[in-house]
């Protein structure tokens, strides 16, 4: 299992993403994703899935420490008090005494980031958590955060694909040691598999488009990624990038197409992207 490092949590490399699954298919994916080797599941308050999340991981048999569970605190319930009680309520529908990475899921631009961090760092110190972190943070967020936070953060996770160019964030991550994750790492079904900078290698490596994509993000130094898909086949598929490697050719023929800067969530509630 391949795992990366980041401020004392030790994160697997490929996780499942959860946003859209709901319900017993949500379960079923679950269950089938770690059957088929995954030991990172990621969810969140918002995507209405916690209690099918919980019921896949119970499915699947793994005792509950073989699992790297990550869930995310919806902007409007980042205040002081609103968050431990986002955190708590997740912990029951998920079915488990704690999380092993809790996540800001947005920033806010009414909640003071002091009181949102104090929070944070409060449900990691009553042992709801075993790590924390934030999402879709600027660099200037991050180094706000990172300097407000008692217990050290272990990641930022943010919108990343080879259509989108993150070299500011990842910087800032490395600086302070916390992974990136990578949610939209295969830029959800855009023209990116039929491009030849994907194509090519897929064809010569004996591998799909989109296992070329996870091993690029994942073959980057402190890169984790969370591709969804809600058809188990491709779940198995997108977890089997550990055995092969992209040349340096190939994977920085790849990263040149970050010059498109193409952002699929932008919202009117998101950050003044670096």
């Amino acid at each position: 299992m391949h795992r990366v490092s980041a401020n004392g949590a030790k994160i697997p490399a490929i996780g499942l993403g959860t946003w859209t699954l709901r319900d017993e298919a949500a379960s079923e994916l679950v269950e089938s994703a770690i059957k088929s080797g995954y030991r990172h599941i990621d969810t969140a308050a918002m995507y209405e899935n916690e209690e099918a999340v919980g019921a896949g991981l119970r499915a699947s048999g793994l005792a509950r420490d073989e699992i790297f569970l990550t869930s995310k605190i919806w902007y409007t319930d980042i205040a002081e008090g609103d968050l431990q009680r986002s955190v708590e309520a997740s912990l029951k529908r998920l079915g488990t005494d704690y999380l092993d990475l809790a996540l800001i899921h947005w920033p806010s631009k009414s909640v003071a980031l002091a009181d949102s961090i104090g929070a944070l760092n409060e449900v990691h110190t009553r042992g709801l958590t075993r790590n924390i972190g934030v999402s879709n943070f600027t660099s200037t967020l991050i180094e706000e955060a990172v300097a407000l936070s008692t217990h050290p953060l272990a990641c930022n996770q943010v919108e990343y694909h080879p259509f989108l160019n993150q070299d500011t964030v990842k910087s800032a991550c490395n600086r302070h040691g916390m992974a990136m994750v990578s949610y939209c790492p295969l830029a959800r079904g855009s023209d990116l598999f039929g491009l030849p900078e994907v194509a090519d290698p897929a064809q010569s490596h004996g591998k799909t488009p989109a296992q070329i994509v996870l091993r690029w993000h994942v073959q980057q130094e402190g890169v984790i990624a969370i591709p969804r898909s809600s058809n188990a086949e491709r779940i198995r598929q997108n977890f089997e990038v550990f055995d092969f490697a992209l040349s340096d050719d190939e994977m920085a023929a790849i990263s040149a197409l970050r010059e498109r800067n193409h952002r699929i969530c932008d919202f009117d509630f998101s950050p003044d992207w670096d």
